[in-house]
């Protein structure tokens, strides 16, 4: 009897080296965050910038859009070309609907906070994409490898999240609390949920300067042991950086550090290795 092979475990840099690898791919993908081109709420009939047909919202209470177009316009509603009128039903639908409006164009809706619904159009031959030369970021930093304390808020704990394109603050949800001592310091980190996982929200003494202005991002999970890792060199750079038809949230005040944390991505690069939105 043979012993099986075992695959050699991965270093934490050629395990991060991967991780970014995997990011640079997910942003320039048809639907990724670089093909972004518009956001554009619905509050009346209206046409959309960059996109064939007229655009109107639905009676209250209904999930989508209403689009108005004929068959030379193009577009398609869940495979089905629009010669009149169709319904678009928004992300918020058990069964959304996917718009094509040509080979690089595509689009879906959104359900806004305000109970208004949005078009989002992503490119993906999008300026962006076509500009695009990496993410820059740091070398692995087992410094920003940090173990904290979870302990779970009372339920409907919420934290106020300012948002970069309205400037509107969104209370959300904030399941537990994520505290942990550096050099002195004690930190409770606020962190609401995105899916299965959580999403913590932050800046640090490099944002605006190594670093992008508003923050980054970082989505952890607690441990069965009652803690939670809060890994840095998996930060990364919110969808916003990327386009700015993004509505990102912004760091609260407790989220804010005022030591550089050295890991993590820094900023969008072109391909001549300058700011992409320099």
């Amino acid at each position: 009897m043979t012993d099986t092979a075992t695959a050699p475990q991965q270093t934490p840099e050629e395990a991060l080296a991967y991780f970014h690898s995997r990011r640079e791919q997910a942003v320039v993908q048809p639907l990724g965050s670089l093909a972004l081109v518009n956001t554009q709420v619905i509050d009346s009939e209206q046409p959309v910038w960059g996109v064939p047909g007229r655009w109107a919202p639905l009676p209250s209470g209904e999930s989508g859009l209403r689009v108005i177009a004929s068959a030379a316009d193009g577009v398609r509603v869940d495979g089905d070309v629009v010669d009149g009128e169709a319904v678009v039903r928004g992300k918020d639908d058990p069964n959304p609907s996917e718009v094509v409006f040509s080979d690089t164009l595509r689009g879906f809706v959104i359900r806004l906070e305000s109970g208004q619904y949005a078009l989002r159009v992503f490119d993906a031959e999008s300026e962006g994409i076509r500009e695009f030369g990496g993410i820059d970021v740091y070398p692995y930093n087992p410094g920003w490898v940090v173990t904290a304390a979870w302990s779970e808020n009372p339920e409907g704990t919420t934290v106020g999240f300012e948002h970069t394109s309205d400037g509107k603050t969104r209370e959300e949800v904030v399941p537990g609390s994520i505290r942990f001592t550096r050099d002195g310091v004690d930190y409770d980190l606020a962190a609401f949920k995105s899916g299965r996982a959580l999403q913590l929200v932050f800046a640090d003494a490099t944002s605006g300067t190594e670093t992008y202005s508003v923050g980054r991002f970082l989505f952890v999970a607690p441990n069965p042991d009652g803690t939670i890792t809060l890994d840095f060199n998996r930060a990364v750079l919110p969808p916003c950086a990327f386009s700015y038809a993004f509505n990102c949230p912004m760091p609260p005040k407790q989220n804010r550090f005022t030591v550089p944390i050295e890991a993590g991505e820094k900023q969008v690069l072109n391909a001549a290795g300058e700011l992409l939105h320099g």
